[in-house]
Formats: structure tokens, sequence, C-alpha cells
């Protein structure tokens, strides 16, 4: 369609974006739809981190780890390796150079594929960084030296992401203490890696390296891993660390690590020391506002530097917007491109619905995975919310067996009327079998519509049926 043709054609409404991740990226893409001039300012490369060094690459290395652990399964399920007609067990090498070059290579053509993208769109990018000069201007700063350039912008969205977050007695060297994203510099793979934190970013990568063959220890400060997933989920992805031979020490404080030169030491805070050959920090992350001129130009941010955001992504600057991890709406790739297009639409007066966190799909990639939606168990259990909750346990249905999956569960929430509210699986691919939840909630189904809806036999898809079935209140 040409921007004659389109009548929600707005000219000389130039949207300036600072930052190129999923946020910025989609905010892009939306003022050129809508016929808005666009200015794209991206310091790394397109796609942020969610792409370059984030969730491309570490769902890539998860997706790696989850290959190796089928090779590892596979006996289970009487497949065998021979030499000469003799049976033998080969021991699997993984090569984790190889790995990582692969991970990077396609990273970077996810992210030049969205740079063609965006100028095939008309958005005008560039490379370097961007400040506000009040709320009206953005001065721009080119990576080459060149002069800096100031230009106005009706509009000016925020997208500049995090950073990992750094302890001062445990200082990332990029060899043997790592951040998350430094792990693709490793050639091989660690013989023994720590990884401090349990949240979904440490249980994460503790899954993906205890995987691909590693020795594992994840140093967890709470009474257990995942504090922040359904509790029911946490225990069962704990007890499967356990029982698979991870080390996970619990309501452990990491106080100070040291890279020795053929290893590290990780002090914990009862004094007691933990070797590894490798440390991975996963202590949270920090927003990129720094420097911005964000306070200058009278945008309100917490203590911790997030930009303090609605519902439509507008800040306390009527046309300042601002989306993703330097937010304070969840530190989701999705959340920001849903963050990004509302922005363009709202300022540019197209239709924006806000932002629901409560219908955000959120999954850990852990192996088996945990994906959640809606209202939570413990939301129930505290009357914030008043509804039933049922549990299938995922190795009774018939694919799963047929599949070798011996854990994970299904779990529905609904509310009083019947109506699906909430949802958990963990599961493998529990990140796609989440969504007919989702969808169910989004749409406000029953839990007795969600049930009369058809599923393949066998599927695990067919536990969710079953779940919302148990569900029925019988009309007596």
């Amino acid at each position: 369609m040409s921007e004659s043709s389109n009548p929600t054609v707005k000219k000389n409404h130039h949207i300036v974006v600072i930052g190129g991740g999923p946020g910025g990226y989609e905010a892009a893409l939306a003022g050129r739809q809508l016929g808005a001039d666009v200015t794209l300012i991206e310091d790394h490369g397109i796609g942020g981190n969610a792409v370059l060094t984030d969730v491309v690459p570490s769902k890539g290395l998860i997706s790696t780890a989850d290959a190796a652990n089928n090779v590892k399964r596979a006996e289970k399920l009487g497949i065998g390796f021979t030499i000469g007609g003799e049976r033998v067990h080969p021991k699997m090498k993984i090569d984790l150079g190889a790995v990582n070059e692969r991970l990077l290579a396609m990273a970077h053509e996810q992210s030049q594929e969205m740079r063609a993208t965006l100028v095939e769109a008309g958005v005008r990018v560039l490379n370097g960084r961007g400040r506000l000069d009040g709320n009206h201007h953005v001065i721009f700063a080119p990576n080459d030296g060149a002069a800096e350039e100031r230009m106005e912008a009706k509009t000016i969205i925020v997208a500049v992401g995090a950073t990992p977050r750094e302890l001062p007695d445990a200082k990332p060297d990029g060899e043997r203490i790592l951040t998350w994203k430094q792990l693709y510099k490793l050639t091989e793979l660690p013989e023994h890696m720590i990884v401090v934190g349990s949240g979904v970013t440490g249980a994460e990568f503790a899954s993906a390296f205890h995987g691909l063959g590693c020795e594992v220890t994840l140093i967890s400060s709470r009474d257990m891993v995942l504090p922040s997933q359904d509790q029911d989920a946490a225990e069962l992805i704990e007890n499967v660390f356990r029982s698979k031979g991870m080390n996970v020490l619990n309501k452990s404080r990491a106080d100070k690590v040291v890279n020795t030169g053929s290893g590290v030491e990780v002090t914990l805070g009862d004094g007691t020391i933990v070797k590894g050959s490798h440390c991975l920090m996963a202590v949270g992350s920090i927003p990129n506002t720094a420097g911005l001129g964000l306070v200058e130009a009278g945008v309100e941010l917490t203590e911790s530097g997030h930009i303090i955001t609605n519902k439509v992504a507008r800040t306390s600057r009527a046309n300042v917007y601002a989306a993703g991890d330097c937010t304070t709406f969840f530190p989701l790739a999705s959340v920001s491109a849903m963050q990004g297009r509302t922005a363009v639409f709202h300022t540019m007066g197209d239709v924006a619905m806000p932002t629901q966190i409560r219908n955000v799909s959120a999954n850990v990639f852990t192996s088996p995975e945990i994906a959640s939606v809606g209202w939570s168990q413990a939301a129930l259990e505290a009357g914030e919310v008043n509804g039933h909750v049922v549990k299938f346990d995922l190795p009774s249905n018939p694919r799963a067996k047929m599949m070798g999956l011996q854990f994970g569960f299904i779990k529905i929430i609904a509310s009083t009327g019947g109506t699906v509210i909430g949802g958990v699986v963990v599961a493998k691919s529990a990140s796609e079998l989440i969504y007919p939840i989702a969808v169910a909630i989004e749409n406000r189904l029953t839990v007795d519509e969600l049930a009369r809806t058809f599923t393949v036999y066998p599927s695990l898809s067919g536990s969710i049926m079953e779940a919302a079935r148990a569900l029925h209140t019988p009309n007596v």
C-alpha cells in the first residue's frame, strides 16, 4: 500500500528511536507503517542484546544441549550403536568452539536481516549512541567519530535494554569469571561450571551446560531455585537437577569469586570455598539508562535506573516513550516488542491496546521447560483472586510415555465462574504447549469451552483438555 492510499498516514511526524532491540525494532516498523518519518539509533547492532548476546545465542545453546540429551536418551528408546556387529557405547564430544561459532554467526545473520528489513521499510538507521537534549531533541554521536547531529523529534522512544549486573568482589574477566554476554567466547567445554544465581538466567545456563556434559554447581541464595516461578514447577526442576547429578547449593550467598589462573574459587557467606574451572555470574541486570539525559528531560526513573512507564509505554513526559528491559515492565522480548508497537500506535492516534502483563506468556528454557501465563496458584492461595486449580502429571500421558518423558505437569487455574485465568506447563516444549491456555485467557474462555476443543490423540496437549475437563462444575 502506498502512503498516498493509506488513510492513517500522518506527515511530518518524526519519531526517533534510541535502541534497536525488539522494542526499538518493532516501534520503527510500526512508525513507518503509519507514515511517520523514523530514525533509529543503535550502538552495537540491530536486535540488541536479545539477538546478539542473549535470547538468540542462549536459546541456541540450550537447543544444542537438548540435542545432546536426546542422544543420551536414545538407548532408553532402543536405539544403540554397533561396530562390526558389537554393541558399543561411544562417548559424546561437544566442540564448544564450533557451537559458539555457529551461535554467533546465527545471531549476526538475524541482526543483518532485521537491519535490511528496517532499511527496506524506509527507516533511517544510524550507528552510534543517542541521548535526549530536552524532551523534543536527540543528539546522535556516530560510532565513526564524526560530528554529532542534533535532531528534532515529535516523539522519542527509548529502548536501550540492560546489561549484566556485576558484584564488586566478583568482577567478570571474560576468561574464567563470565557474564552471559561473555560465554560465547569459550572454545572448550568447562570442566566444572559454577553458576551464581538461580533465577531464570542462572537456571537456564546451569541446565544447558549440564546437558552438554559439564559438572555444574548452582549457587542459590534462596530456599530453592527459580523462586519467582510456580512452586510446584520450581521444586520439580530442582529435583530434576539433583537427580541428574547437578550440585545445587540453596541458602548460599556468593561473597567473592577469584580467578586462580587454573580455575575459580567462590567463597560463600559461611566461609565455604567452592572450586571450579569457570564461574558464570547470573545476578540480574541493570538498565542502560545512564548518560541518556533522561532525568534532565523530566523523565521519571526508579532508584535502580529503570524508566517508569504506563500500560501504553508512555513515560512522565507525554512525548517520550520507553520499551523493554530498561523499563519497569516485564523484561521479555515479546513484551518489549509489544511495548514498542503500542507506543507508536498511541503517539500517532491509532488504536493502542494497553499491555496486560497478566496475559503475557513466559518461559524458562530449562530441561524440562517451565511456561506460565495468567494468575498464579500463589495468588489464588493468597486470596488475590478466587478460583480453583487442577494439576495433571504428564508421565501418565500416552504421548509422553511414547517419548520417554519422565517429568512434567499441566496446571490450569479457573475462576469460580469457570473462566480460565491461569496456567503452568512443565514439559519438553512447554513454550509451545502454553499457547492454547494463553488463547483461552486472552479470549476469556471457560474450562468447558477449552475442554470441548478437540485435541489430537495421542498428544501432550491432550492433558490440557483433561485438566480443563476436571475443572467442570456440573450444572445440576
